[in-house]
């Protein structure tokens, strides 16, 4: 008998009871990390005595907190969630693939999302209109003008494909819909014969912060959408056995520091500590103080941590925060008895608690955390509010050049009337994101502090684009009940719309003269968002450094006007009698914070909100819908087309070859993202994405953002390496001026050309290419289009110092290899420039099933000299390793699917 026959128990809830996998009886689970727990009961669930074993569980419960990750299990996600920037061509790859089986001789409905799969529409809504009563409406009616087509084949989607639901737009941002709404902690299944199994919530998802339900004590992390395509069509999810970091919070929140400030000072501490590829559990007796939301908050971050999780055990504070938004009550009994029956409830006083063991152990009093701010170009660059000022005054001379124009620059608008504007002013000031907005604390204290200003008779400063994008209907809920919407409106802060926008590049067009007077005379403006992500290009083109804050100091930066500002020693302004006011005046204590959410937020607020949450409006009920099981694509759509990856594919893989005599697309530094690589944000007319664009009878006013496009492969491999501060060095290395953006050098036509040109040149003459890079390469949201389009542009390698988790594993998903130069050397060590021609061999073991350590890499130089060192092959597991063999994950599944 298998352990998972063996294990099978039923559990007693009230008159309910479930079959359950019972897995606190197993040698060894007493002191495993929470996080861990979860993985041995899916291990067990999902036996199957092939892929998953006795042996694999049992290797998990002997785990070694000291040991390195060597172990591979198989991680199989109760749910996949997607966004739909990501999930847009995760649906678009499903139609592709029901084509492909169809004209391979398979019947197309064996593709179908085998878990249940969510999309929340969040991604597409622009700040277009803000400062003005209607600005949600005018907002809305653009994005469904702009993203019509998109989503109609969305709504497609949801008809033609089983287990497949879309949350239409205007609702809120994924993650705050999933711990709002779709996460269940404890989920049930109904089988043929009546009974119903009940198992443990879990999730991966097509957005890097999906990790925001890991406040919950569901385990889940963000995938590339590649990635979560296979998971949708039942694939699981090869992974090591990671080290586990054990982070005890102990003490309170002091007076005047938000949670914001907590998870920028983790972020920081994590990142100094070194977590990429670790889990991150949170422990320990002070963590019943820490509300749900705060731990969400905290969750949330976990990608700038550089860790796969931040996940907290299941507690009193899990059932308080699962009836607040509305769960069953019986669905709340289930939670407890489960986590209870199965060890995974955490109560430090509790008499039988054991507390786990861990790899690695860091602790913060969060009575020792002070306000501060993160930038001006990445999450974990924390800054104390008290030295933001000077660190600012610092920094600046760095994005100086002599183009820019030192003095005050007058700017003459309708909107905002006449002022001046300078280096550091703050251009955009948006409460944004999902890191906060599902945070009642900070919105609340954000409203006060907007209620506090308005009666002290102040204004933000006039070239301040001001805007609120919540992540969910209930914050408007309890703005609106708590009477702070009059005064954010009064601030310009009214609603702009329910999704992820700032944060990601939709904060909209400046005023025109803003932007013109900002590009004619190289000014340094800044945004100040409520976001996660700061990094560079992002936030908007006008812009060129970026800072995280709480809501409550974006308000106080709008208030400013500048970076150039000590809150401590200099005024926001004077109230109507002339007396000085600073932010300390202005500032909410926690204990009127604490009121107004008590007084304000309620249950009946979800219940109302979540009732009819796939439903829609008439805008979205109204769109003109295809049928049939096959989607008609149309040949003449910017939006969405058929994609290439399975053309001439073949029942059975081609033989992996090595890779001879190729040359370099780009050569790059440390720290490139998957934002300089991903199209992202807007494009220009003389772009490569536009000029195909006009071709198709675009203007340049209806291009859209490149994420609205993804599903169009023509437009988004034409963004690839596209990022208006990327610096392809390979330039310099022939002599030529290393313009930022998507440029490179054709060696096969002797010029620089643009990275979309050159590509077309190497691939029509055969030629491969190889990119080099240096440390952290591919940090960043899990942007699927990043190994997508590398792979499009004929990539057949990336060769750098060390890789991001999701992005590694992305490039093998779509058929690139990832290697690593040999530890302690560079392509600077090494004497590389990227004018070298690359052969790499011993990659064709794979062909005889075996995983080479290492590849030999051949660079031979303009003299004909050669550079030869053994690179690190990054593809860590067996699964990998098939993915690799097939040309990619996507292939892999839809031959193992038709072999059924």
């Amino acid at each position: 008998m298998s352990m998972r026959d063996d294990q099978l128990d039923v559990l007693s809830v009230g008159e309910q009871s479930y079959d359950y996998y019972r897995i606190a009886d197993l040698e060894g689970i007493d002191y495993l990390p929470y996080s861990l727990k979860v993985l041995v009961e899916n291990l067990v669930r999902n036996e199957d005595g092939a892929n998953i074993t006795d042996g694999h569980v049992k290797a998990l419960l002997d785990w070694d907190p000291a040991a390195d990750p060597s172990h591979e299990i198989q991680f199989t996600p109760s749910r996949v969630v997607m966004q739909d920037f990501t999930g847009v061509p995760c649906v678009v790859d499903l139609a592709t693939m029901r084509d492909a089986v169809k004209e391979l001789g398979g019947d197309p409905e064996v593709i179908n999302p085998q878990v249940q799969s969510d999309m929340i529409i969040d991604h597409s809504v622009q700040i277009d209109a803000y400062g003005v009563d209607d600005a949600v409406q005018i907002n809305m009616d653009i994005e469904y003008e702009r993203n019509g087509e998109r989503y109609q084949f969305l709504r497609w989607g949801q008809q033609a494909f089983e287990n497949f639901r879309v949350v239409p737009p205007g609702t809120g941002i994924i993650h705050q819909v999933n711990i709002e709404y779709l996460a269940q902690v404890v989920m049930r299944k109904a089988a043929a014969d009546g009974r119903t199994l009940a198992y443990l919530d879990s999730c991966v998802g097509t957005d890097s912060h999906t990790t925001t339900v890991n406040g919950l004590g569901v385990l889940g992390w963000g995938v590339g959408g590649i990635e979560a395509e296979a998971a949708m069509l039942g694939q699981p999810i090869s992974m090591l056995v990671p080290r586990v970091v054990g982070f005890k919070l102990k003490g309170s929140i002091p007076e005047g520091v938000t949670a914001t400030d907590v998870v920028l000072t983790i972020t920081d501490m994590l990142r100094r500590h070194g977590v990429v590829g670790k889990f991150v559990e949170f422990y320990g007796e002070g963590i019943a103080s820490v509300p749900l939301a705060n731990r969400a908050t905290i969750g949330n971050m976990s990608p700038e941590f550089g860790s796969t999780c931040g996940i907290f055990p299941i507690d009193d504070v899990t059932l308080d925060y699962l009836r607040l938004t509305g769960r069953p009550e019986e669905q709340v009994a289930l939670v407890e008895a489960y986590a209870k029956a199965n060890k995974l409830w955490h109560d430090v006083n509790d008499p039988a608690y054991v507390e786990p063991q861990y790899s690695e152990y860091l602790e913060l009093d969060l009575s020792t955390v002070v306000p501060s701010i993160a930038g001006p170009k990445r999450p974990q660059d924390r800054i104390e509010l008290t030295h933001a000022k000077t660190t600012f005054e610092e920094t600046l001379p760095g994005y100086v050049t002599e183009k820019t124009n030192g003095n005050p620059v007058h700017v003459s608008t309708d909107f905002r009337g006449d002022f001046d504007i300078q280096n550091g002013d703050v251009a955009i000031a948006s409460i944004t994101s999902c890191t906060n907005t599902s945070n009642p604390s900070v919105m609340i204290a954000a409203g006060l502090i907007a209620r506090n200003a308005v009666a002290k008779g102040l204004k933000p400063k006039p070239w301040v684009k001001t805007s609120l994008a919540p992540g969910s209907q209930v914050v408007a809920d309890y703005l609106k009940q708590a009477g702070l919407q009059d005064d954010l409106d009064r601030l310009g802060y009214q609603l702009v719309g329910f999704g992820c926008a700032t944060c990601i590049g939709n904060s909209g067009p400046l005023l025109p003269e803003i932007s013109e007077a900002i590009n004619a005379n190289d000014l340094t403006v800044t945004a100040v968002l409520s976001g996660n992500r700061n990094f560079e290009g992002r936030i908007s083109p006008d812009v060129k450094m970026n800072y995280l804050a709480s809501p409550p100091l974006v308000i106080a930066y709008a208030l400013a006007g500048t970076m150039d500002f000590d809150f401590e020693t200099e005024p926001l302004g004077a109230d109507p009698e002339g007396k000085p006011v600073f932010l300390k005046d202005i500032w909410p204590t926690n204990e009127e914070v604490e009121q107004v959410v008590n007084g304000n937020v309620s249950r009946e607020m979800f219940l109302n909100d979540y009732a009819s949450v796939f439903e829609g409006d008439t805008r979205w009920k109204g769109l003109d819908v295809p049928e049939g099981e096959l989607f008609a694509w149309d040949p003449e759509s910017t939006y969405v087309r058929k994609q290439t990856f399975f053309d001439g594919m073949t029942a059975t893989p081609a033989p992996v070859e090595d890779i001879r005599d190729a040359r370099v697309l780009a050569f790059l530094g440390d720290s490139v993202t998957t934002d300089h690589i991903s199209p992202a944000g807007a494009f220009k007319a003389t772009s490569p994405a536009g000029e195909y664009l006009i071709e198709h009878g675009v203007e340049p006013k209806n291009f859209n953002s490149y994420g609205s496009r993804r599903g169009n492969h023509e437009v988004m491999v034409r963004g690839t390496f596209g990022n208006i501060r990327l610096r392809n060095m390979l330039l310099a290395s022939v002599g030529e001026e290393v313009k930022p953006g998507g440029y490179t050098y054709d060696f096969l036509a002797m010029k620089p050309t643009t990275i979309y040109e050159a590509s077309r040149d190497y691939i029509a003459n055969g030629t491969p290419l190889v990119v080099i890079g240096g440390k952290e390469y591919g940090t960043g949201s899990s942007r699927d289009w990043a190994a997508k389009g590398t792979a499009m542009l004929g990539v057949k390698a990336v060769i750098v110092e060390s890789f991001e988790r999701i992005h590694r594993s992305n490039l093998i998903g779509m058929g690139v290899l990832p290697l690593q130069f040999p530890e302690g050397e560079s392509a600077g060590s090494l004497g590389l420039d990227g004018t070298e021609t690359y052969s790499i061999t011993g990659i064709d073991t794979l062909n005889d099933g075996e995983t080479p350590k290492t590849a030999h890499v051949e660079a031979t130089h303009k003299d004909g000299s050669k550079t030869e060192f053994e690179a690190v092959v990054r593809i860590d597991t067996p699964g990998e390793a098939d993915y690799y063999r097939n040309g990619g994950i996507l292939q892999y599944v839809l031959r193992n699917l038709m072999s059924e």
